[in-house]
């Protein structure tokens, strides 16, 4: 009796290591980047182009594994029609006419592949570069923080109704599709007088509509872009985007759940590219301020810039913050990871440092790993408050300088990175780390 309650108490200890997890950002007891993600999307080869979309698809339709498809031009879903696409299929945005997918407000997309056969968007081009195409967007009756009820999007796209670049209206679980187990690759174009498309934009999106691990890679705009609405984001994987990982603006009220961003400072956006920025407008005086304002609620991020000499990196301009708060906006962050940035996070100069704004800014139980400066505002070289009031107890942040090897599972790995942290491995204090260290 006496051995059999030792073999069952060591099994038990067996067990609870082998299904150990960290708390602290991306987490799973399995790697949930293996298999449906690509780290070397321009080695991946996915045939020619079988069949062509361009114009306006009207009625529902089905894109099918066997055929590869090309997106010439700006293509639109149109007229409350249901796109469906099988997994495995592999869609090519057209490098010489920039292709873009835009699902208009009431049109949905049913993009539903699985971890073994995901479903692609990617570059037409044999040699694949960022912003060879345009990107996709998905457009609902979710509301904005704008006057009025409707936006129309300002990309450049050529349509043939200003219909089909509508979006916002009173819908919170406005319902376009789903998309789940699905890449974006080399998009981004630049769009002369509009600036850049992204990989993603959710634009009046509501909290019915399923938006589940989503990578996007090698963008030249921003990856996701929120416009207003109120989605709920669940593993979605930002890689080496060379502008912003994750945009949010026109009062859009989201929930980021286990999240990745990887930046590299090598390809970033000369003037300007962060993990996360948070805006509320553009325009100020084009903002209805009886309307909520931007919220972002996420837990267990893991955000990191993978640099070859992080200290030579910041020296020459290339590393900046990590998340970019803007006046008028909420952000709750817990139980993240911010890893490598110069500094973790800027508040913008216009948030005023009282109770009722920092209330309004949460870090708790927030792992800032490897970061020269933690949390600052805008303009001033002086954080001695929001030390202070960051660095209590109460928000249970941890403050350290461990290097991407000690810190996560397997970061170098270039088929199966794992971003997850090494269970155990943290090496930290309750206080922030002093900035004129260069050690």
């Amino acid at each position: 009796m006496k051995n059999l309650i030792q073999t069952a108490l060591i099994t038990l200890l067996v067990l609870s290591n082998c299904f150990a997890q960290q708390e602290k950002g991306i987490i799973g007891y399995d790697n949930w980047l293996n298999t449906w993600t690509e780290f070397k999307p321009s080695t991946a080869k996915y045939g020619e182009p079988t069949q062509i979309l361009s114009g306006n698809i009207s009625k529902d339709t089905r894109l099918l594994k066997r055929d590869v498809y090309l997106l010439l031009g700006d293509v639109f879903v149109t007229n409350n029609a249901t796109l469906t696409i099988e997994p495995g299929t592999v869609i090519m945005g057209d490098f010489k006419t920039k292709g873009s997918l835009t699902i208009t407000k009431g049109s949905r997309i049913i993009a539903k592949g699985t971890q073994t056969d995901p479903i692609i968007f990617t570059s037409s081009r044999g040699s694949k570069k960022q912003g060879d195409w345009g990107g996709l967007f998905i457009l609902g009756d979710a509301p904005l923080n704008i006057f009025g009820k409707l936006s129309a999007l300002n990309y450049g796209l050529k349509s043939s109704s200003t219909e089909n670049i509508a979006y916002g209206g009173e819908n919170i679980e406005n319902d376009s599709g789903a998309l789940r187990y699905l890449r974006i690759e080399f998009a981004g174009k630049r769009a002369k007088g509009y600036g850049y498309y992204n990989g993603l934009t959710l634009a009046g999106v509501g909290n019915k509509t399923i938006v589940e691990n989503v990578m996007v890679s090698y963008c030249a705009g921003n990856s996701f872009n929120i416009l207003g609405g109120t989605p709920i984001l669940e593993r979605l994987v930002s890689y080496r985007s060379s502008r912003n990982d994750y945009e949010f603006n026109y009062g859009a009220q989201c929930q980021l759940i286990n999240s990745l961003a990887i930046r590299s400072p090598y390809v970033s956006s000369a003037d300007g590219s962060r993990c996360i920025v948070l805006k509320s407008y553009d325009i100020k005086e084009e903002a209805d301020t009886s309307k909520k304002q931007t919220f972002v609620n996420a837990e267990n991020l893991t955000l990191v810039n993978i640099s070859e000499d992080l200290k030579s990196d910041i020296a020459v301009g290339l590393v900046q913050e990590a998340i970019y708060i803007g006046a008028d906006t909420s952000f709750s962050i817990n139980k993240s990871v911010i890893s490598g940035f110069y500094p973790a996070v800027i508040l913008d100069n216009k948030i005023a440092l009282n109770n009722e704004n920092l209330e309004k800014v949460q870090f708790t139980r927030t792992y800032f790993n490897n970061c020269k400066g933690n949390i600052y505002r805008s303009g001033h070289t002086n954080n001695d408050d929001l030390e202070s009031w960051y660095g209590s107890r109460a928000f249970d942040n941890l403050y350290s300088r461990g290097s991407d090897a000690e810190t996560f599972i397997d970061a170098k790995s270039s088929r199966n990175p794992d971003f997850r942290l090494q269970v155990n491995r943290i090496i930290a204090s309750n206080d922030f780390i002093d900035d004129d260290d260069d050690d």
